[in-house]
């Protein structure tokens, strides 16, 4: 069956929204404000095979690594229909510990395997570890949180209950880890039902031939892109700010070899993995790369996995882009993503300078709070990623106080803040004049400065803290970022990557990068 183009995109356009609908659940179910207010999650559409063929407008970061999640539940489990298989571990698939995903199969009437997968992943503000937020200054992936292989979290409809308990067991809010868990698992009921809908109205041949049409059409409309630009190679490095334990700069470099509307990606000549919690798993770097191959194509190609298909990613194992267990990688997600989308984007620009932004922040700039609330009498553990400034662009001036590249999360609203943790927000702000100068000026940062109101653990994970986001074509480096711990009036400079103890009235302030700049003024 051959479909013809009107109908193709009526079968994307409805893919797509069953991958919304579950975000809509997944959003408006959530408990905690990480999942509520700040949309830490991701959900996607994948075929019998495994391989993604819609997701919704969520993080890149989640969405270009989750089809290795879903392939790994698949090939270890043996799924069923009423299953929903869980797994976190960043050497099977996963990210970083946090990030939860969820896999369910699709059965329709007629056939014994699954016709499709529905899948989710949210990043749970606490999953154990050294530290509250499960994002602390480790060494070793066992320091960070509970470690989930794939494993069958519901069995023919029935909650396997020693899951359930070993992983409410590892984190130190329960009440909020079960509440985000049981949004997950709705969100995935509703696509699954939306996707038997979809075959029973439209039937399984369409609906299947619509699925592997579409991965065709996104692989063609990629080389297309690619063969707009010039062959030849096109190299770049960057560099992380350090790993927290002393080693830094870190190297990243890359090479991409154009040929014939193919791209060869490859990370040989990185850093190797270090000992803090900075590095890659592959399935980072493979998202990495995604993003960047979907902003070159631009809107008009459908993200699924044929995007990838006239794309090859080399990333040596046991480096900063492909680290080997036991490795700590919780900041691989969140840090080394971004800068990997960094020099990516350095050397694109000698391919297409007319495309390419300069440097945004770099950095997703984690805070992490948590203790004992002894107004409410429960534990908590507060959890964000804070916006910095985009890197200007040929024709436009960088936005300010926005998540950018790998995250595309929300800043937590003042009001939700403070009515659920003891904190107090004392400054928010856009922290003017820290964009790039030049033709088009970077974006300016953001400052978050929190009152601690109870005796507190907090984690700081940032970068651009030592080097600065770089400028394009003569435009101008974005401000580096800053982070203070303030007691008794006094501001202390906390290092890019820090944990300390607050105690009652002290203040942590976060001042993130700008964007740099493109062109001379």
């Amino acid at each position: 069956m051959k479909l013809d183009p009107v109908t193709l995109e009526v079968m994307n356009s409805r893919l797509a929204a069953i991958a919304e609908e579950m975000g809509v659940v997944l959003g408006q179910t959530g408990y905690s404000p990480n999942i509520k207010e700040r949309r830490d999650f991701s959900c996607a559409l994948f075929d019998g095979s495994g391989e993604m063929v819609a997701q919704a407008a969520h993080l890149p970061v989640h969405l270009g690594s989750t089809p290795l999640s879903v392939r790994a539940a698949i090939q270890r489990l043996e799924l069923g229909p009423g299953d929903v298989a869980a797994v976190n571990d960043p050497f099977a698939g996963g990210t970083h510990l946090p990030d939860l995903t969820l896999v369910e199969p699709v059965f329709i009437r007629g056939r014994r395997a699954p016709f499709a997968y529905v899948a989710n992943r949210a990043h749970h503000a606490d999953i154990g570890g050294m530290a509250p937020g499960s994002m602390a200054l480790s060494r070793e992936i066992y320091q960070e949180g509970f470690r989930l292989p794939p494993v069958k979290l519901i069995a023919a409809g029935q909650p396997v209950r020693d899951i359930f308990e070993l992983f409410f067991a590892n984190t130190r809010v329960r009440q909020e880890r079960e509440g985000d868990l049981r949004a997950q698992i709705g969100a995935l009921t509703v696509g699954r039902r939306r996707v038997v809908d979809l075959v029973r109205s439209q039937g399984a041949s369409l609906v299947g031939t619509a699925m592997e049409e579409l991965k065709s059409y996104s692989g063609r409309l990629m080389k297309a892109a690619l063969s707009k630009l010039k062959d030849g190679t096109y190299a770049a490095e960057d560099f992380l700010d350090d790993d927290g334990f002393g080693c830094g700069p870190i190297r990243l470099c890359v090479a991409i070899q154009m040929k014939r509307g193919r791209a060869r990606v490859d990370f040989t000549g990185s850093a190797p993995q270090v000992s803090g919690p900075v590095n890659a798993n592959y399935a980072i770097t493979l998202s990495a790369v995604f993003y960047v191959m979907k902003c070159l194509g631009a809107e008009a190609v459908p993200p699924n996995e044929g995007l990838m298909r006239a794309v090859k990613v080399i990333a040596p194992a046991g480096t900063i882009v492909n680290a080997n267990e036991p490795a700590a990688v919780a900041g691989g997600n969140v840090e080394t993503s971004q800068r990997l989308v960094d020099v990516l984007f350095r050397a694109l620009a000698r391919a297409a300078p007319d495309r390419i932004p300069a440097a945004s922040s770099g950095s997703m700039s984690n805070l992490t709070i948590g203790g004992y609330d002894t107004s409410r009498g429960r534990g908590f553990t507060y959890y964000e990623t804070i916006a910095g400034g985009a890197g200007a662009a040929p024709g436009f001036d960088g936005a300010s106080g926005i998540h950018t590249h790998m995250t595309n999360t929300l800043n937590t609203p003042i009001e939700a803040l403070e009515a659920y943790y003891p904190m107090r927000v004392t400054q928010y702000g856009i922290r003017a004049g820290s964009g790039g100068k030049g033709k088009f000026t970077g974006g300016d940062g953001l400052i978050r400065e929190l009152e601690c109101l109870v005796e507190s653990d907090v984690s700081v994970l940032s970068e651009r803290r030592v080097l600065a986001p770089y400028g394009l074509y003569g435009g101008g480096e974005g401000k580096r970022g800053a982070n203070y711990l303030i007691r008794s009036g006094r501001r202390h400079t906390l290092p890019g990557k820090a944990s300390v103890r607050l105690a009652p009235g002290d203040h942590i302030r976060i001042e993130t990068p700008g964007g740099g700049g493109w062109g001379r003024r």
